[in-house]
């Protein structure tokens, strides 16, 4: 099962992040059509994401109410009620199937892997949070016993949407990567 994490406050942001559009589509639905070609997948919302329920209700798409006391919380209410599952944070909109498919393949059940991107795949103009020389990338394999990291290469995980700064770089990269005219060549 993969789990996207859409609950969060969004304090950096001001704004319910899960809604907001890049490309002209909601950054949820970016991941979780991705996400869905994988597993099934499951929509973990709490009281701080009412447009985001909305979206979910609106579109169809599997939900799950969780606390939304914090993180940590959270994941430790999900792995209570599902067991071991991937997680995806609701900001990081460039995740492709193939990332969920290797991690999916990796993970044992047992020991939790936290994505990372080794820093030369990390894009100059990101700052990701780096933690034993690596970018924490928010895509997850959550179980009861340890935790190693597993590191991926689409450099387009290190953009995790977190300011207004990188909602404008999100929909950048999204107007190249899907522009009519390059998907031609």
């Amino acid at each position: 099962m993969i789990i996207i994490l859409a609950g969060g406050k969004s304090t950096r942001m001001g704004k319910e992040k899960p809604v907001l559009r890049i490309a002209n589509k909601p950054m949820l639905l970016w991941i979780y059509e991705q996400a869905e070609k994988v597993d099934e997948v499951l929509v973990a919302l709490s009281k701080n994401t009412p447009k985001t329920r909305e979206l979910c209700l609106r579109e169809g798409i599997p939900f799950i109410e969780t606390s939304g006391k914090g993180y940590v919380h959270d994941i430790q209410e999900l792995l209570k009620e599902f067991g071991p599952f991937i997680s995806i944070s609701a900001d990081v909109p460039f995740v492709k199937a193939s990332d969920f498919w290797l991690i999916r393949k990796a993970f044992d059940g047992k020991t939790s892997l936290t994505g990372v991107l080794p820093l030369s795949l990390v894009p100059n103009d990101l700052n990701p949070v780096v933690y034993r020389g690596c970018a924490i990338v928010g895509l997850n394999a959550v179980a009861g016993e340890g935790e190693e990291f597993f590191k991926l290469s689409n450099p387009l995980l290190a953009l995790n949407v977190n300011t207004l700064e990188e909602l404008e770089l999100a929909e950048k990269i999204a107007k190249l990567i899907y522009s009519p005219k390059l998907s031609k060549i």
